[in-house]
């Protein structure tokens, strides 16, 4: 037999029994993160209807477009307590409620601030399953197949963005162009806000057909059934025995989680956790869901006409896309770090061609435009920044922030990231209204230097984590 035939049966012995249902439970925690990417972008097709529906300035209109990030900080930092307390399964199913709750709230607003209360409950959804999914597809891997299975998070997520810019894509065409178009009896911005229930209404069911953390039936005392799940999980001829032994004895080396013990150091916190602040905080300094909430409003900032506006909104989600996919092949092979820092570089190198582009906007009112060769560079750059985004800080920081926690402060810390996470989104959320009526071309030329920044940073203070069990990190 030659040594690729051994290599081959080597490969093959490594894999879990049944690969196949190891994939259908991450994607299935995953949905979590589809309906988070749902959730966040279909605002972007809505921000003119809602502008129109209740005559609101600029400033409030970034209010109820970014409150809903707060109310996702609020859901991130109760998730990992309510994970310990009630099972991961059972935060899923909450996250499933409140989603399909905000769709229909959101479809049938009878105020804007009715409408920023229903945004702010779907936001907790979101909150909720930004750290929920992560932790659990996690805990459920082989450490062989971790980084791609942990990386299904953020394939969710921008597929998720990608329909919801389909759907508001399809819904305006079919309301001729116009987001108060009528639709079934309501404004087609109302139906965009809506569909989000169905996909909510399908998460929830599968939730019930996938298994508990077996790190949880452990701490729970039911080794028997963490034994069950380990069985068809792992690959094979592990020791299961063993395995819920190193489980139980990390646990109980472990003191319970409390806020208290992510205290430490200088600068007041543990450094590990100031470090899953700072991937959490750049991966949204550099403004990509700026894209995402606005890039409707901001291609007909520059002269594009509506239509061409939802396309490239739609292109820009399928760029998304690819840049995951190629993120989920090479994650495990050249490490998080390495990856990482490439989207560093490309980041900042298309922000600042964007950025340039943009200083060359002309007109005033509703007589607004580029010039060609400008457009063409700021759509090059725009696109070019969600590819590296998507290929490297999109995957990455939910794969690092899945893994590089000790185990006794994993879900208290990852919910204090998150919650940083979302709290920096809602800022740049908030913010860019205001900033692109002062200058668009400055607003983007801020996203670059923090792409730049987050070079240093990760050089400097994030550790590699490939290929490592997760009782290994601290």
């Amino acid at each position: 037999m030659t040594s690729s035939a051994h290599a081959g049966t080597g490969e093959r012995d490594k894999r879990p029994p049944h690969l196949s249902y190891v994939i259908y439970i991450a994607a299935t925690a995953a949905l979590g993160g589809f309906l988070f990417g749902y959730d966040s972008a279909v605002i972007n097709g809505a921000v003119e209807g809602i502008r129109g529906k209740f005559d609101v300035s600029s400033g409030r209109l970034g209010t109820v477009v970014a409150i809903a990030l707060l109310g996702a900080a609020l859901g991130a930092v109760v998730a990992g307590r309510l994970a310990d307390r009630l099972g991961r399964i059972r935060v899923m199913q909450i996250a499933a409620v409140l989603f399909l709750v905000s769709g229909i709230g959101s479809m049938l607003p009878f105020s804007v601030w009715d409408l920023a209360f229903w945004r702010t409950l779907g936001g907790v959804a979101i909150g909720m399953a930004s750290v929920i999914a992560p932790a659990y597809i996690a805990e459920v891997s082989p450490p062989e197949y971790r980084g791609r299975l942990a990386s299904f998070q953020q394939a969710a997520i921008v597929l998720g963005i990608a329909v919801s810019q389909l759907v508001n894509w399809g819904l305006v065409t079919l309301a001729d162009g116009d987001q108060r178009g009528a639709l079934l009896g309501l404004e087609a911005w109302q139906i965009m806000l809506g569909v989000e229930a169905l996909p909510a209404l399908l998460y929830g069911l599968m939730t019930f057909g996938i298994p508990e953390s077996p790190r949880h039936l452990v701490a729970s005392g039911q080794a028997e059934e963490a034994k069950r799940v380990l069985a068809d999980v792992e690959a094979k001829g592990t020791d299961l025995d063993a395995r819920v032994a190193e489980i139980d004895e990390k646990i109980h080396s472990e003191r319970k989680t409390n806020w208290r013990d992510l205290i430490g150091g200088r600068a007041g916190l543990l450094p590990i956790v100031w470090i899953g602040i700072g991937l959490s905080v750049f991966q949204q300094l550099v403004g990509i869901n700026v894209i995402f909430y606005y890039s409707n409003s901001l291609w007909q900032s520059v002269g594009i006409d509506p239509g061409d506006s939802f396309f490239y909104s739609f292109t820009t989600s399928i760029i998304n896309i690819v840049g995951t996919v190629i993120a989920m092949l090479f994650v495990d092979r050249i490490g998080r770090k390495a990856l990482a820092l490439i989207g560093s570089i490309g980041m900042a190198v298309s922000l600042g061609l964007t950025a340039w582009a943009f200083s060359f906007k002309e007109g005033t009112g509703e007589d607004i435009r580029l010039p060609d060769a400008q457009g063409v560079v700021a759509l090059i750059g725009a696109h070019g920044f969600v590819l590296f985004f998507a290929l490297s800080w999109g995957v990455v920081v939910w794969v690092l922030l899945g893994e590089m926690f000790p185990g006794r402060i994993r879900a208290a810390a990852l919910g204090v990231a998150a919650s940083a996470q979302w709290i920096a989104n809602w800022a740049i959320t908030q913010s860019f209204p205001t900033l692109s009526e002062w200058n668009l071309s400055g607003a983007y030329v801020i996203y670059t230097c923090f792409a730049l920044l987050s070079i240093p940073f990760l050089l400097a203070f994030v550790p590699e984590t490939k290929g490592k069990r997760l009782e290994e990190m601290g």
